[in-house]
């Protein structure tokens, strides 16, 4: 079926169309026992429905013109059964098709976000959300409806078209011909439009996905076009859009409405004709009235498959567009791959990192981004990273956490070459703890037990406690049960960062970075968390990454940044000046 699929598509890479095409169905191959019985009741229904013209030929022609009272009381009876059996059969069939539909549906949406789960910051340094999200979302949504449509179709018509043909021929064969002259002259017209159908279709998923931006970009900050005072800008940049995705939708309508109705003419006028001809028959006593009313009927049951089949092959093109914008999310390779045979993390050494003739630089900048001889982040001690802005610091932390690897040297931690660990067993040893708090929509609870499913509420008001936070648990009116806003949006930014200083003591990880934690934290409760922070980790190799000035804290080390290279220097009098 994949290849045939793939022909019908007017396509320069007809390999890479199969290879998308069969990756789709492989969502559909796990459910192959419930798409057969879904066929079957397809076929049962397609039966039924075929039975009822002929059963109405034999109430006229042996029941009412024979005068004879028995057989249209039997052949009524027979109907009114076939109809109850294909109306029950049609709802079985449309709900397990839909339960299955959706099942499919969700499948691909989770292959795809867990792909998307593997990719680096750089990738959606370089995609917008609100492409992404239409992707993820219409885009989806259309070729899941195709895969499981196209195969229904394709069956279900072809079987409801060879049997009305059939029954057409024993009709009439001569007034059958007329099927053999429609046909051709339906295919050629769908094969000139079905280029336009697939360029409409994509420029207006490029529409959507301009909106979609709009929204993701604007949305969240609302409090700053207010406060810029640009509503009715924003206003008019959103009728634009508006605008914009309106008429290409017309567009496509238009171009849709004519794919379609040039056929459907040309199937009005065949049934036209094959009315005035049998018409004629039975004026003149050549055809039963019953025959003709029957083959008319069954002249509908060719042409709505047909009609089908050759919207399928329409709809092929549309699914084509958003097939190629799904698969281009899902041929991106990740940046950073797990080991194939991880090593396990040492206790030794416990929160120790080794940089070892370490250089990055990011793509698309001259200058190199980080360098480092070769030093080493000792295990358990308090290490500040003070540089500007833009210096590095980041990257750093990136590293660390291997979200990118460096281009040369090797990064060590506990003695184990970062490669060699699994991210997991890495992300979870190495906390972060950063300036920019994410928080969902959820209770405090949850939010706190983000990282730490399995954290009891006992150790949630410890921790609760040690990051000072009764004070807002106290203002909450369930307490650690209260519901949290969408990213926190009722909390001010000390209480989320110290929200995230509380997640990151629920990891208990060996080595705590602090991205300008408590650059939102008054003086007083900054320099109150450190002594907590100190006396929790004390084992712990703890690393301050800021570009200010830090209230009077003890510190071992200080790491430095001198024209891009990683100095790493001991503070004698342990207090940073």
């Amino acid at each position: 079926m994949v290849k045939v699929l793939a022909r019908l598509v007017a396509s320069n890479n007809r390999d890479e169309l199969e290879r998308a095409l069969r990756w789709l169905y492989s969502f559909v191959r796990p459910y192959k026992w419930a798409v057969v019985g879904l066929l079957t009741l397809s076929v049962s229904t397609s039966g039924l429905v075929l039975l009822q013209p002929w059963l109405t030929k034999v109430l006229i022609d042996n029941g009412l013109l024979a005068k004879n009272f028995s057989v249209l009381l039997w052949v009524s009876l027979a109907m009114v059964f076939v109809a109850i059996i294909s109306t029950a059969i049609a709802g079985i069939n449309r709900y397990l098709y839909i339960r299955l539909s959706g099942r499919i549906l969700f499948d691909v949406r989770y292959e795809l976000y867990a792909h998307l789960q593997t990719l680096s910051p750089r990738f959606y340094q370089r995609w917008r959300s609100g492409d992404l999200l239409t992707r993820l979302d219409g885009d989806v949504a259309e070729i899941q409806r195709f895969a499981l449509d196209a195969l229904f179709a394709a069956i279900t018509s072809s079987i409801g078209l060879l049997g009305a043909s059939v029954l057409l021929v024993m009709l009439s064969w001569k007034l059958s011909l007329l099927v053999l002259v429609l046909l051709p002259l339906q295919l050629i017209w769908l094969r000139w439009m079905r280029k336009k159908v697939e360029v409409h279709t994509r420029r207006l998923r490029e529409k959507a996905t301009d909106l979609s931006a709009f929204f993701v970009e604007t949305l969240p900050a609302m409090k700053f076009v207010q406060l810029m005072v640009q509503e009715k800008r924003e206003e008019n940049r959103l009728r634009q859009r508006g605008d914009g995705y309106l008429q290409q939708l017309l567009t496509l309508q238009l171009v849709e409405f004519f794919t379609q109705a040039v056929p459907s003419t040309l199937t009005t006028v065949m049934r036209a004709v094959a009315f005035i001809v049998g018409g004629y028959w039975v004026i003149n006593g050549q055809w039963h009235l019953g025959a003709l009313i029957a083959y008319g009927t069954y002249l509908g049951m060719v042409v709505a498959p047909a009609q089908s089949l050759l919207g399928l092959y329409v709809a092929i093109q549309r699914m084509t567009v958003s097939l190629h914008r799904v698969m281009e999310l899902r041929l991106v390779e990740p940046l950073i791959t797990e080991p194939s045979q991880p090593q396990p993390l040492p206790v030794q050494q416990a929160g120790t990192i080794t940089l070892d003739h370490i250089r990055f630089a990011h793509p698309g900048r001259n200058n190199t981004a980080l360098l480092a001889g070769n030093l080493t982040l000792p295990q358990g001690k308090k290490i500040v990273f003070q540089a500007p802005s833009g210096a590095g610091k980041s990257t750093f932390i990136d590293l660390l956490q291997r979200f990118y690897d460096p281009d040369e040297g090797i990064i060590f931690f506990n003695g184990v070459d970062l490669k060699q660990l699994k991210l997991r067993e890495l992300r979870q040893n190495i906390v972060v703890v950063s300036q920019d708090v994410v928080l969902f929509k959820g209770t405090l609870a949850e939010n706190l037990r983000y990282a730490a499913p399995q954290a009891s509420d006992e150790e949630l008001l410890k921790v609760v406690k040690q990051a000072r936070l009764e004070s807002l648990l106290a203002e909450l009116p369930n307490g650690l049960h209260s519901e949290l806003a969408e990213r926190g949006q009722q909390l001010s930014g000390g209480q989320k960062q110290r929200i995230a200083i509380a997640r990151a003591l629920l990891m208990k990880p060996q080595v705590l970075v602090f991205d300008e934690a408590t650059s939102a934290i008054d003086t007083a409760t900054e320099a109150a968390i450190w002594q907590e922070v100190d006396g929790l980790f004390n084992a712990c190799t703890r690393l301050y990454i800021t570009h200010r000035a830090l209230p009077n804290m003890s510190i071992d080390y200080q790491l430095t940044l001198v024209e891009g290279n990683l100095l790493l220097q001991p503070v004698a009098n342990k207090v940073l000046p």
